[in-house]
């Protein structure tokens, strides 16, 4: 087990951080940069566009010298999002997993991290979610095409250790929070969508609030520092084909999140359930111990003072978030 990485030569790394300027790689980037990586380099959409070959050569070729690939870029949303743009997602998300592993392969890039989703698990596995399990049955079908794009990164990954000997490791991080998310009402996961909804519903003197679904679906919450931490060990440490759950500890139904968020905010309206809707996964509870046992890694944040963080720097940035 290794619970820190003092021994772990951060300066001779030359790091590619896909979606680095995104809300878990600039935790990552800064994880990192604490660490003293010797250089880091955060590819933008505008220079580089994943889903295309020649970029993603082109990328490899601008930085020979890389010796780790961390791979975060993605086209991702919430239930609404997904149910909008199953083909996007599944083309985007997939594209740039098998082109960005396959190039670095064909690069001798020493070593390949990809980050895939805890929606790559089956619809009703067994609680909580091992990594064992991830095959044993079809995805939720709201995000199912961008879950299975995401575990064909895991796929690939197994696919090139077996034949290559090629060392790409596969994490499955559970649901995402802090401040700084994507409040973007057309593409926010649930957390962040409730808390843009409850502060504009207070602003506003809203009488009710109407939520998808019937609110009994649990997800587990991870803090986003707390994931880039996880993500940085494994970097350094974590060196086998399996895949490797990545959690907070934390499991909460909808409707509770929705009136801890509401008793957070000061919203004392009415919570309306649109059971017209969709609920998506009915339960989400992973088993983290494997994290724990290879890398000494456990969520530091209590899921409470993550909430408050991101209510807080929300209020703070309304004007600016509100514009999107």
């Amino acid at each position: 087990m290794q619970s820190n990485t003092q021994d772990f030569d951060w300066s001779s790394q030359q790091i590619i951080v896909t979606g680095g300027s995104g809300f878990l790689g600039t935790r990552v980037v800064e994880n990192l940069q604490q660490r003293g990586a010797g250089n880091i380099v955060v590819p933008r959409s505008a220079h580089y566009d994943l889903r295309e070959k020649e970029a993603v050569i082109q990328l490899y070729q601008d930085n020979p010298d890389t010796t780790l690939v961390v791979h975060l870029a993605a086209n991702v949303g919430g239930i609404g999002y997904n149910r909008s743009y199953p083909g996007t997602l599944f083309f985007d998300n997939l594209m740039m997993g098998v082109l960005l592993l396959e190039h670095a392969r064909l690069a001798n890039i020493p070593k390949f991290v990809g980050v895939g989703t805890v929606c790559s698990y089956p619809k009703y596995p067994a609680i909580p979610f091992k990594e064992e399990d991830i095959w044993e049955g079809y995805p939720e079908e709201t995000n199912a095409p961008y879950g299975l794009a995401k575990k064909m990164l895991l796929v690939q990954g197994q696919a090139y250790h077996q034949e290559f000997g090629y060392n790409a490791v596969h994490l499955v991080p559970t649901n995402l929070f802090g401040p700084e998310d994507n409040f973007d009402p057309a593409s926010s996961h649930v957390l962040a969508a409730l808390v843009r909804r409850f502060t504009e519903a207070k602003m506003s003197n809203a009488p009710t609030v109407t939520l998808w679904g019937d609110g009994t679906p649990t997800r587990e919450y991870l803090y986003v520092a707390d994931a880039a931490n996880a993500i940085v060990l494994a970097a350094a440490y974590y060196n086998n084909p399996e895949p490797m759950n990545i959690a907070g500890g934390t499991e909460i139904s909808i409707r509770d999140l929705a009136a801890m968020i509401a008793t957070m905010i000061g919203y004392t309206g009415d919570i309306h359930w649109d059971t017209s809707k969709p609920n998506g996964q009915p339960r989400r509870k992973v088993d983290s111990s494997k994290a724990e046992k290879e890398l000494g890694f456990v969520a530091r944040t209590k899921f409470e003072d993550g909430l408050r963080e991101t209510i807080t720097w929300y209020e703070r940035n309304y004007d600016r978030t509100a514009l999107q």
